[in-house]
């Protein structure tokens, strides 16, 4: 199977490495030369959870357009750069499968215009954080959810027969459903650890960033009555236990001075919230305290 990942960063580089130990030929699309130098020299290092080595041969590039024909293309860059793709992405071949790796949900509708007949989403709760421009680190193994929202469900069988315990692949059925989901987790977890800048594990053992975790929770399940039985809370305590050494993709964008995924989230979220008569002030005082730190240009 010929894999192409469409984005170099710590979900692009252990997906691609995953699949390349899987006996696929991946090929890693990067946008910066110098990056893809280093891939083409050094190679793919993932540094296990056990703290072992691997190491894989992808194909580094920085040219979507002139790659050759893929069974399946895996687009792992975050939202912010979808929109640049799109145009290229509608220029390949109708056949060409596309899975979006993307949090949040405001890419759903977007993709979906797009003139491919097999189009697929995938929600994922590993850990994974970039230790150089060629070595990413597994920090947390997590399930990757896949829902194939249009097309062939057998198109993306291969990816669910990986059978690597530290890379399970799992099989749902509705994608906005999916991706709603994982939205509200991230909710939960992202905003309030980019404000506090405190690591996952802190939302659980510090009484009060707990308190207003369970705030926020509350919000939701008023606005959302389903939750409770989808996302119970003793799931999100769970979590965040599990990853409690994990910086999170909202924090670790503040740190580095980054536009982070607030929009296309929590923003999201916020306006399903309001359609349904919920303002949830909580998270809306996160979500504002955190978009009045990007455009401070606060790091810490």
């Amino acid at each position: 199977m010929d894999v192409a990942v469409i984005g170099a960063g710590a979900v692009g580089q252990l997906t691609a490495s995953f699949l390349a130990e899987s006996g696929m030929s991946v090929t890693l699309v990067a946008r910066r030369q110098e990056q893809v130098n280093e891939l083409n020299t050094k190679q793919l290092t993932r540094i296990n959870v056990d703290g072992t080595k691997t190491v894989q041969n992808v194909v580094s590039t920085t040219d979507l357009a002139t790659l050759p024909p893929q069974d399946l293309l895996v687009i792992a860059v975050k939202y912010g750069h979808l929109q640049k793709l799109y145009k290229q992405f509608a220029a390949l071949s109708s056949d060409m499968p596309l899975l979006f790796m993307q949090n949040g949900l405001a890419h759903f509708e977007e993709a979906l215009t797009l003139p491919q007949k097999n189009i697929a989403f995938c929600s994922i709760s590993f850990g994974a954080q970039m230790m150089g421009q060629a070595t990413v680190q597994h920090r947390g193994v997590g399930r990757c959810k896949l829902a194939v929202e249009r097309g062939d469900q057998r198109i993306f069988q291969k990816l669910l027969q990986l059978q690597n315990s530290l890379f399970p692949v799992e099989l749902v059925r509705n994608a906005e459903q999916m991706l709603f989901e994982k939205a509200v987790l991230n909710s939960l977890i992202n905003p309030l650890s980019a404000v506090l800048q405190v690591k996952n594990g802190e939302l659980v053992t510090n009484q009060q960033a707990f308190l207003l975790m369970e705030t926020i929770y509350k919000e939701l399940t008023e606005a959302f009555e389903a939750i409770e039985q989808t996302i119970p809370f003793a799931d999100v305590v769970d979590l965040c236990r599990k990853t409690a050494k994990n910086t999170s993709s909202m924090l670790t964008d503040r740190l580095q001075g980054r536009k982070s995924e607030i929009e296309t989230i929590v923003g999201v979220i916020l306006n399903k919230a309001l359609a349904n008569g919920h303002n949830l002030p909580t998270l809306r005082t996160l979500y504002h305290q955190v978009l009045a730190i990007e455009e401070s240009g606060e790091r810490s």
